[in-house]
């Protein structure tokens, strides 16, 4: 069976951390690593009576949803190795089982577990697949330990590998994608101790836990026979020159709250500025894409489990528009001297979804931070540092729920970015109080973006202001014959770049130019792709 060329590669799932040897053993009992885990959300209705949302599983929505199929056969992996090359279905979910050989009920006298061994035991899986499926790459999606798996794969098992290796970014011909839910990238770090548990972690190496340490992280990210770029080791930065940043998404958990590992006591070592395991700031890589969700590590209200991690995760892998939003020519009111910080609560929504897709706020201690002109009286025609709101990934072909009036399938992709403006008061540096208003915004709105295509039928896109509606937002749907589109300032082809200026009630804090501009680009699965 040659590849179909659909953009549905294999798709391989890596897990994260199981701790010392109990842990393993409990792991590998389950045939499917924890991807098969689904969840029940609760919400209120009109009559305050809970209303359920059931989520099946990342597993199981991709063979719903994309028409993926999970052939185990007794043994995954045997099943695969006993196939004629090319003969089994591209459009299949792998469970990388790199834990097996380590198990204690499974295999006299194992090894201790080694990040090297699974990525590299990662890397024959992966070749594996690409040769029975003839797939010219694959999806690789991990939880936790599992992201530092795949990139131990990409940036030292794959460069290292003789044939294949020899530069940086061989593993881009192996590798379309990679998706993270809440792993560390930046090691785990403790919110207590001043430092000591973290040398004390990497001292011991207890339960194997060293590993989320900088000095063995070194270790299995770096390569050993290609020359990486020169400077001090940073977990969080991808060499460049290496797997493009681009196609890795890491997906933070904000939820520090929920996870009851070790009754408790993790969540308040690492700190509320987590997700209970891994902090905010080494939840994802330097400069790659990335989204905010208030979800835990993992257990019940887990970021694997969820409808949140998995819309980001099939756009990411399956979406054909790129769509980032910026904050562009903002003037704070001020002056850096006055004491006043500046935040901005971001929240995007896409129709059809019941969940939020990314979300930053001040009550999940994640705001966008903004950065004010450091001295306006000198450079008083410059504007502050464009501001990133949010880069995210939308499918075209995607179900659209159908136009409440005609019964039709809505004729426009819908995204809704909800903004709030906060300030805070400094006072020979701590907060102060004295003319807070706890939560209030200085400015809130709501800029509504449809994307689809003009009269003439060219891609278009639309952006409004709920402020200025005047009713519902569900109730207003742009007319390509007498609505017009925004102006596109992008002379390249297949990508536009449009402006929407911020409302009246936002230019005296933000400026009289003050606009979200939003970028949206085509992207393709397979661009390049050579066979297997």
């Amino acid at each position: 069976m040659t590849y179909p060329g659909d953009g549905r590669l294999p798709v391989v799932y890596v897990r994260g951390f199981a701790g010392g040897p109990s842990g393993i053993d409990s792991a590998v009992a389950d045939p499917f690593y924890g991807f098969n885990e689904g969840s029940v959300q609760v919400r209120v209705d009109g009559a305050d009576r809970p209303a359920f949302h059931q989520f099946e599983s990342p597993l199981i929505r991709l063979m719903q949803d994309h028409g993926y199929q999970l052939l185990v056969h007794g043994n995954q992996a045997a099943y695969l190795a006993d196939q004629e090359t090319g003969s089994v279905p591209a459009a299949t979910i792998w469970v990388h089982r790199f834990y097996d050989e380590f198990a204690p009920h499974l295999t006299k006298d194992p090894n201790p577990f080694s990040i090297e061994r699974a990525a590299s035991s990662l890397l024959d899986l992966v070749q594996l697949v690409r040769r029975q499926t003839g797939a010219p790459r694959v999806f690789l999606v991990a939880h936790s330990m599992g992201g530092l798996v795949v990139r131990s794969m990409i940036q030292r098992a794959v460069p290292d590998a003789e044939r294949i290796g020899g530069s940086l970014d061989a593993a881009t011909a192996l590798v379309d994608r990679v998706f993270t839910y809440a792993t560390p990238h930046g090691g785990i770090e403790f919110a207590i101790g001043g430092g000591l548990l973290e040398k004390l972690r990497d001292l011991t190496g207890v339960a194997g836990a060293d590993i989320f340490g900088p000095a063995r992280m070194k270790e299995y990210l770096t390569p050993t026979t290609v020359p990486v770029p020169s400077g001090d080791f940073d977990a969080t930065v991808m060499p460049e020159g290496g797997f493009p940043h681009d196609r890795l998404f890491c997906l933070v958990g904000t939820d520090a709250q929920d996870y009851d590992v070790a009754m408790g006591l993790s969540a308040r070592a690492v700190g509320s500025r987590s997700d209970g395991l891994v902090q905010i700031d080494d939840a994802y890589v330097r400069g790659t894409p990335r989204a905010f969700v208030h979800r835990s590590h993992s257990g019940r209200f887990g970021i694997v489990n969820s409808e949140e991690g998995y819309q980001n995760l099939r756009r990411f892998l399956f979406g054909d528009l790129q769509v980032t939003a910026t904050l562009t020519d903002l003037r704070l009111p001020g002056t850096p001297e006055d004491g006043t910080d500046w935040q901005l609560e971001v929240a995007l929504s896409i129709r059809g979804l019941p969940v939020v897709l990314h979300e930053q706020s001040t009550a999940h201690l994640c705001p966008v931070q903004i950065e004010r002109v450091q001295d306006p009286a000198t450079t008083p025609d410059s504007a502050g540092t464009p501001v990133p709101l949010l880069r995210t990934f939308l499918s075209s072909q995607a179900t659209r729920p159908p136009d409440p009036t005609t019964g039709a399938r809505a004729a426009t992709m819908r995204h809704v970015l909800s903004l709030r403006l906060l300030s805070l008061r400094k006072k020979q540096g701590l907060l102060s109080f004295l003319d807070h208003l706890e939560q209030t915004a200085d400015w809130q709105d709501v800029l509504v973006v449809d994307i689809g295509a003009d009269a003439g039928g060219a891609p278009a896109t639309w952006g409004v202001w709920s402020s200025t509606l005047g009713g519902a937002i569900r109730d207003w749907s742009p007319d390509p014959a007498h609505d017009p589109p925004l102006q596109d300032d992008e002379p390249e082809p297949r990508h536009w770049r449009v402006r929407v200026p911020l409302p009246e009630a936002a230019r005296g804090l933000l400026g009289a130019q003050a606009a979200v501009t939003i970028e949206v680009v085509p992207r393709g699965t397979l661009d390049s792709a050579q066979p297997a």
